[in-house]
């Protein structure tokens, strides 16, 4: 079936325009760690490529864990090369890691060897290569296994993802080079995670490596689409762990997603998505387990949802300072000596909510450090406001959702949500986006609360 999105009044069947698609466009397919992790996994992966052929290049993560006990194989390899450095007998260390693809390879039938590959490895991981060389060889060996079974061209990352002498990513560069290589290449593998100098030293991106990767070849060759697949089936409206079987998130904008990924919802870091969402390319987001499942698609557009609010989101363990001084609005820079008392305290604060004669800095407590005491008497000798009251040990909650700028009283939805479960508001925020509600509450109350709202919504 197809499901209906309103994009800018029109309607369009997104499923048609993006997942369903035309055999010649171009796609690129990224598959995360537990998908590649054994010739079983291998399998269902090709299957899946095999299965459109639009699906021209394939970005793959080093091989995770099969089975809950089991070790990754990048932690494997820093464990080898941290006995190298450290002039160990590395021999064995290396072999387990060596089985582990050999493994593979004898599942998949291949008539293929990784002898060479581990030789040079070996003689780097000697020579002390960096552990940005160690890390980056999962994916790379990943990649040739990967090639070889589907018969595509494998380029290394290392030729076509440029950092800088100081380690800091070049985009221009990277999109430059690698547009230009891949315009020679059909079909291809690139390994995620790693890139390299122009002298050729290899370095890692410090978080959400591969599906960089992914976001950046899909930019390149300006890809209909982005599938970014692993274990899940795409995103859910709330944390499963707290909600009940929550639904799944269909369709869900940029914009919903940055605000749901700050307030902690375990999706997409940004890093990830920047270089396809200033293309405007679509995310599909899938899972290989399931590859019958639509899963969770990110557009650019703004869309009207199904539902009200996309996602339900939040952080525990805050403190908030809540200020008051009679004619605060009209006293220049009265804001500006909290955040300077924050500041030469080291501290950052989450969200400033305010009022005509009251402001409240939100401080995670982590970054709070047990200030609190000096920062409120700092701010009582810059600011002399009439009050300022603590309130510790409290969570924050996102309501977020594209649809709540156009739709009556969800404010008063969540607010009477939580007034019937007993839960007490300490503060309230609602973005100049209009896409997103939040509320602090009690920690002891947190659960309670993203239950309540997901129940008045759905």
């Amino acid at each position: 079936e197809s499901s209906i999105v309103t994009v800018h009044g029109k309607l369009e069947t997104a499923t048609q325009n993006y997942i369903g698609g035309i055999a010649r466009m171009k796609k690129v397919v990224k598959f995360g760690g537990s998908s590649l992790a054994s010739a079983e996994q291998f399998k269902k992966v090709g299957n899946i490529i095999r299965a459109e052929e639009s699906r021209r290049y394939v970005v793959p993560s080093a091989p995770g864990k099969r089975f809950s006990a089991d070790t990754k194989v990048t932690d494997m390899l820093y464990g080898c090369y941290a006995a190298a450095e450290n002039g160990e007998d590395f021999t064995e260390k290396l072999a387990a890691i060596k089985d582990r693809y050999q493994e593979i390879i004898n599942g998949l039938g291949l008539k293929f060897s990784l002898d060479e590959d581990f030789e040079v490895i070996r003689k780097n991981f000697a020579e002390k290569a960096g552990s940005n060389y160690a890390a980056s060889r999962g994916e790379f060996l990943n990649g040739k296994i990967m090639a070889a079974y589907l018969g595509f061209e494998f380029i290394d990352a290392a030729e076509v993802v440029r950092f800088d002498e100081n380690g800091d990513f070049q985009s221009e560069i990277t999109n430059e080079i690698m547009s230009a290589r891949l315009k020679k290449a059909k079909n291809a593998v690139i390994p995620g995670f790693y890139g390299a100098t122009e002298e050729g030293r290899v370095v890692t991106f410090s978080r959400g490596g591969s599906d960089i990767t992914g976001a950046l070849v899909a930019a390149s060759i300006n890809a209909k689409l982005y599938e970014n697949w692993t274990d899940v089936s795409g995103f859910l409206m709330a944390d499963p762990r707290i909600v009940n079987n929550p639904k799944k998130i269909k369709t869900i904008t940029y914009g919903e997603l940055r605000e749901l990924s700050y307030m902690g919802a375990s999706v997409l870091h940004e890093e990830a998505v920047f270089p396809v969402r200033t293309s405007g390319i679509p995310i599909n987001i899938r899972n290989t387990n399931e590859p019958e499942n639509e899963g969770t698609l990110i557009v650019s557009n703004e869309i009207k949802h199904e539902n009200t609010i996309t996602g339900i989101a939040g952080k525990q363990n805050f403190t908030v300072l809540s200020i008051e001084k009679s004619m605060m609005n009209s006293e220049l820079g009265f804001c500006r000596k909290i955040l300077t008392i924050l500041e030469q305290n080291g501290v950052s604060f989450e969200n400033m909510p305010s009022g005509i004669d009251t402001v409240s800095v939100v401080i995670s407590d982590s970054n709070l450090k047990n200030k609190t005491e000096i920062i409120v008497e700092e701010i009582k000798r810059a600011c002399n406001p009439d009050s300022v009251v603590v309130y510790p040990n409290m969570a924050l909650i996102a309501t977020v959702g594209t649809g709540m700028a156009y739709t009556k009283g969800v404010a008063s939805k969540i607010f009477t949500a939580l007034a019937e479960s007993d839960i007490n508001i300490r503060m309230i925020d609602q973005g100049s986006s209009e896409i997103n509600v939040l509320v602090g509450i009690e920690n002891d109350d947190f659960e309670k609360g993203i239950n309540a709202i997901y129940k008045a919504f759905n």
